[in-house]
């Protein structure tokens, strides 16, 4: 009996416990559904979900006419979610009622592939529930448009399943043309696997007010890696603001190509040209070009902001500080000794032979005569050099430009408390070496004395906009009101004037016979190459200065630096000629000639037009226009409108990707999709519609073929 209840008590203790375990675990699976369920499916959600950031759309870059220099376009990636709930019902109906066809019109469109070809993964992308599945990559905006319109595709997306993934990419339509200064911004992967973006040039100084602020998108997780957007959840980006520069495209395209022509010509190492407008300091240009590994050129540095020895373009700093001080006038003497003279155990010698004696001190300007600079130098500033730098200084020629570009190396004026002075310091900075500046820094002097002694301050920018609104607006600066008294500029302009315009002057064979006359300096430096010092005789060859000389308009630099052992290297032999040959053409342009290739075409008969693009919005203008045409686009995507014996016609252009398309009549816009889509590259001159092409509609298409058009 004791044992039959022994046994009892043990069950009875035995099932009340479980009895009690089992109302704590209900009571806890209670306590956790509806008290902590909310956390809990919170916290669920965080796991399976994740904010992404959106980039805005990044903003324009114009030039001053309004020609687009720099912009954003979209491209497309789309994927097909084959577990969407469309997809699957009835067995998959939708799907394979639909993908036949939609093979089909992947492979008439993009022509790449056969609609077999396009099927087999898709069946086995269906097969497995791949819910990312990638149908195509990187498509231009008029493509995405297109293969909306497809079978499956054009389905609600819980249907149909397609998910679309938006990019951009930064597009230059005039190519290399001024590439340096308005910049590059390229994404590239760092060693954290993070995409970043570089940038440099005016897309990096204005990188804040161009990037605009990224939106979020809430993306729901697949499987490890995959997440696909939840619909509804974006908070939208708001897209950067544009830039209007000063850059003139024409005046920046011949200033590239001169300088291209002289840097091909002499195998030269590198090349800058800068035009300035004279009375406000907007850059109209600013070309660089490098010689590559294969011996052609690009624009890889900035060279217009880079430091180096002048030469004897920084004579005219030398020049006014001795007018200035009242200590010579230009018809003070100086023997040039045969262009050799001594001076602290060292030999002053002037560039080229010329065997002068007495001079006056405009001659030895003319002549561009280091002798004569050096020796003034010493007889009127060795006692008190800080006299001689402090001129220099009001320049602000040991100070940045200020210009709206980052990267400009810092400037290098010497004082006698510099660890580097020596005895002849002074005399060698007298003629432009033992000091270190910009070629954008000696325009600005060069600029000032044209602009009746009053520095401007370069600049790039004249307007920031938003929505076509402009929200900041760049006025000229004035840095110095007067750099010399306007006695001292006026001889300094005539002495300019005589380099160009008298015989002697080493800019004077350059200029002989021009319908127009220029001021300016020619320079000569012979240029260290590192370790090797002097001994490969790389000369650095210059000329500034500005025109048309009586009333300037322009001023401008160009700086060259040949190649070891040049046979030519003289400033007015290899940088007078990019200059003469853009003084040329800007002459040409403001005086109208006839013979004016970039002159603009007359109007033409209103009564005979031509314009093309997408036939569906060519179709919404002349429906909205109220007119009357004949439609015979074939439901083609693209078309050219135009009149035909007093009649509106709508004609479609049937593409084929082997074959190049007629853009014709075109806006830009339009052409650079069009010419995306069959792959090539594009350079854009101009702006409005297109009026030629340099491959001709039809021709066969080769790879990373370049077209030019060129614009009316």
């Amino acid at each position: 009996m004791e044992v039959k209840k022994d046994i009892l008590w043990r069950v009875y203790l035995s099932f009340i416990g479980i009895a009690v375990f089992g109302v704590v675990i209900i009571g806890r699976a209670v306590y956790i559904q509806q008290v902590q369920g909310d956390t809990w499916r919170e916290m669920a959600k965080e796991q399976q979900q994740k904010i992404f950031d959106i980039k805005a759309e990044r903003g324009s870059i114009y030039s001053e006419d309004g020609s687009m220099l720099s912009t954003s376009i979209p491209y497309y990636d789309i994927y097909i979610d084959f577990a969407a709930d469309g997809l699957r019902q009835k067995g998959g109906k939708i799907f394979k009622d639909n993908v036949d066809s939609l093979c089909y019109y992947m492979a008439a469109f993009f022509k790449d592939k056969s609609a077999a070809e396009y099927k087999k993964p898709m069946l086995v992308g269906y097969k497995k529930k791949n819910r990312y599945f990638l149908l195509r990559k990187n498509i231009s905006f008029r493509e995405y448009q297109e293969i909306k319109k497809f079978p499956l595709l054009k389905l609600d997306p819980n249907k149909g399943g397609m998910i679309v993934q938006a990019n951009s990419k930064r597009l230059m339509p005039f190519g290399l043309l001024a590439n340096r200064t308005i910049g590059l911004s390229r994404a590239f992967v760092d060693s954290n696997g993070e995409t970043r973006t570089m940038n440099v040039g005016l897309e990096y100084t204005y990188d804040s007010v161009l990037k605009g602020e990224g939106g979020k998108r809430l993306m729901q997780k697949l499987s490890p890696g995959v997440y696909v957007p939840v619909e509804g959840s974006e908070i939208e980006p708001e897209h950067g603001k544009d830039i209007i520069t000063t850059i003139n495209v024409n005046i920046q395209d011949i200033a590239e190509q001169a300088l291209y022509s002289v840097l091909k010509e002499n195998e030269c190492e590198y090349g800058t040209c800068i035009v300035m407008e004279v009375a406000t300091g907007k850059i109209k240009a600013m070309a660089n070009l490098g010689r590559t590994s294969k011996g052609d050129y690009t624009e890889d540095l900035n060279y217009a902001i880079r430091t180096s020895e002048p030469g004897s373009t920084f004579k005219l700093a030398t020049m006014l500080a001795l007018l200035e001080d009242k200590q010579i006038n230009l018809n003070s003497t100086v023997d040039l000794e045969g262009g050799q003279w001594k001076v602290g155990g060292r030999t002053v010698f002037d560039s080229e032979e010329h065997g002068l004696r007495v001079v006056t001190m405009k001659q030895a300007f003319m002549a561009s005569s280091n002798v004569a600079m050096a020796k003034m130098a010493v007889a009127h500033y060795t006692k008190d050099p800080i006299q001689f730098i402090d001129h220099l200084k009001r320049l602000r020629l040991h100070e940045y430009s200020g210009v709206d570009l980052k990267g400009e190396t810092p400037p290098i004026i010497k004082t006698p408390k510099s660890r580097t002075w020596s005895a002849t310091s002074l005399p060698w900075m007298a003629f432009g070496y033992e000091v270190a500046v910009s070629p954008l820094q000696t325009l600005m002097l060069y600029n000032a004395v044209a602009n009746r002694g009053t520095m401007m301050k370069p600049y790039l920018v004249n307007a920031i906009q938003k929505n076509g609104e402009t929200v900041q607006q760049f006025e000229p600066e004035v840095l110095v009101d007067k750099i010399a008294s306007e006695q001292t500029i006026q001889l300094l302009k005539e002495s300019l004037n005589g380099v160009c315009n008298e015989e002697g002057g080493t800019g004077y064979k350059l200029f002989l016979g021009a319908p127009y006359k220029v001021a300016g300096k020619t320079g000569t430096a012979l240029m260290a190459n590192g370790n090797k010092g002097y001994s490969e005789h790389i000369y650095q060859s210059s000329f500034a200065g500005y025109f048309p000389a009586d009333a300037p308009k322009y001023s401008c630099i160009v700086v060259v630096r040949n190649k070891p052992f040049a046979k030519k290297y003289y400033g007015a032999a290899v940088a007078g000629p990019v200059f003469k040959t853009l003084a040329d053409k800007l002459y040409a342009l403001d005086a109208g000639y006839k013979d004016n290739p970039f002159q603009m075409p007359a109007k033409k008969d209103s009564s005979t037009y031509l314009f093309a693009g997408a036939t569906d919005e060519l179709s919404l203008v002349a429906k909205t226009l109220g007119l009357n045409w004949l439609d015979s686009s074939q439901a083609q995507s693209w078309g050219r409108f135009y009149a035909l014996e007093g009649k509106s016609v709508l004609r479609g252009q049937e593409l084929d990707k082997q074959k190049m398309p007629d853009v014709r009549g075109m806006g830009l816009k339009d052409a650079l999709f069009l010419l995306e889509t069959v792959g090539l590259k594009v350079t854009v001159k101009g702006r409005g519609k297109v009026v030629l092409q340099s491959v001709a509609p039809g021709t066969t298409l080769q790879k990373q073929q370049v077209v030019q058009l060129e614009l009316n």
